[in-house]
């Protein structure tokens, strides 16, 4: 299959996807002049065969116009990384769900470097998603190591939606701002200022991911307010006002009008409903 790059002269020099079908774009740019717009990123989590793939992202290019005020991002598994780059509509930025610690090229066996994604012309990556740090059986990366993989992939140029949660218990146990405090914490102190305007913010509650389960619009927006009001206190006021935290607690086409309506929710990152037309409701959510 060819996957219609034009060849790099050697490693390091990026690679540029050709013949990208053109999107469409309407309506006004932005949700409050600040903030910038809305980011709806979708998260393929690991589905999808070839044939799959390429049927969704033919549903997604005759997906109609994209609102201007909204940012729309598809993060693939890495195997469908070319194929989404060669035929994805251009007005959907094509994301990674990973990228490793390493800062380098070597013997990382497994790895895919941060150098690596933007060679390839991927622009964001997803890091810290609550099945990496403790799920599948795997021993789960600890928030000093997703914060070191942040600082990596800004590093890179790449963009990353920076997912942080607490579990039902914490939830229950009224402590999920601690929960977010500590996962924020060794990223707020690896990363510049400047470096933040690559981070957007996903919070996602481990409870409501998959489940079913979705916190109301007050309950995500108080826990957004929160979050923003740590930032300003522990980063910088200025990454507050600007940064932008996404809802990642299945959204779907049916409640994501309702969540984005809130004035500290910037988006989602959605998991299911971005396997289905859904995902196209959920980004006309922002008109």
């Amino acid at each position: 299959m060819s996957i219609g790059y034009v060849a790099s002269s050697q490693m390091g020099t990026k690679s540029e996807p050709t013949g990208r079908p053109s999107g469409t774009s309407s309506g006004s740019h932005s949700k409050d002049g600040v903030r910038g717009r809305f980011l709806v990123g979708g998260n393929w989590k690991c589905n999808g065969t070839i044939e799959s793939a390429k049927a969704l992202i033919k549903i997604l290019n005759e997906g109609g116009p994209i609102p201007l005020n909204s940012e729309v991002v598809v993060c693939v598994p890495a195997i469908h990384i070319p194929l989404a780059l060669e035929t994805l509509r251009d007005d959907i930025a094509v994301g990674a769900q990973n990228c490793g610690v390493n800062n380098k090229a070597g013997a990382y066996t497994g790895e895919i470097s941060a150098d690596q994604l933007v060679d390839m012309g991927v622009k964001w990556v997803v890091i810290g998603h609550s099945e990496r740090r403790e799920g599948f059986e795997m021993a789960g990366e600890d928030s000093a190591l997703v914060a070191k993989k942040v600082k990596v992939a800004t590093d890179a140029g790449l963009k990353v939606m920076f997912c942080i949660g607490e579990k039902k218990e914490d939830r229950e146990n009224g402590v999920t701002m601690d929960v977010c405090a500590k996962q924020l914490e060794p990223a707020a102190k690896l990363l510049t200022v400047p470096e933040w305007s690559y981070v957007s913010i996903a919070y996602e509650p481990v409870w409501a991911i998959g489940t079913g389960l979705t916190a109301t619009p007050q309950m995500a927006q108080a826990t957004h307010a929160s979050i923003r009001k740590w930032v300003s206190e522990n980063v910088c006021p200025d990454v507050a006002k600007t940064i932008r935290i996404q809802y990642g607690g299945s959204m779907k086409g049916s409640n994501a009008r309702d969540l984005i309506a809130q004035p500290d929710i910037d988006g989602g990152l959605i998991g299911g409903a971005s396997l289905k037309a859904d995902f196209m409701n959920i980004w006309n959510s922002v008109l």
